[in-house]
């Protein structure tokens, strides 16, 4: 008999693999993604403090999109952008969150890049 695999503890499992050699510093926070079906979260993370310096969602009044999808996604990575601007922030480490590096993440990430992080 064949079993069903659990989508996500297979990602939690990649997520865990990918944090072994993943960390946040002062000098290079970690920019860290966790999608849900309904939304898109977003959060700039100090490892060493334990200490979240940017935070951001489509649950947000500056995003007008509210769903997870590709144009949220542009509209979340212009917006950590611009605060990390303000909070000083130009490099970041990318944690993609045992997500596949396609579609939602893609945009997300090359927003925020766009919008001026360098990682």
């Amino acid at each position: 008999m064949v079993k069903k695999t659990d989508r996500k503890m297979e990602r939690q499992r990649r997520h865990l693999r990918v944090r072994r050699k993943i960390s946040g510093t002062a000098e290079r926070p970690r920019l860290c993604i966790y999608r849900s079906n309904t939304n898109l979260y977003v959060q700039i993370i100090d490892d060493v403090k334990g200490n979240t310096l940017v935070s951001a969602s489509t649950l947000d009044k500056e995003v007008k999109t509210k769903y997870a999808n590709k144009q949220a996604a542009k509209e979340l990575g212009e917006l950590i952008a611009k605060k990390a601007k303000a909070k000083n922030i130009e490099t970041v480490v990318f944690d993609r969150g045992g997500y596949i590096y396609h579609g939602v993440v893609k945009e997300l990430a090359e927003a925020a890049r766009n919008g001026g992080l360098k990682f």
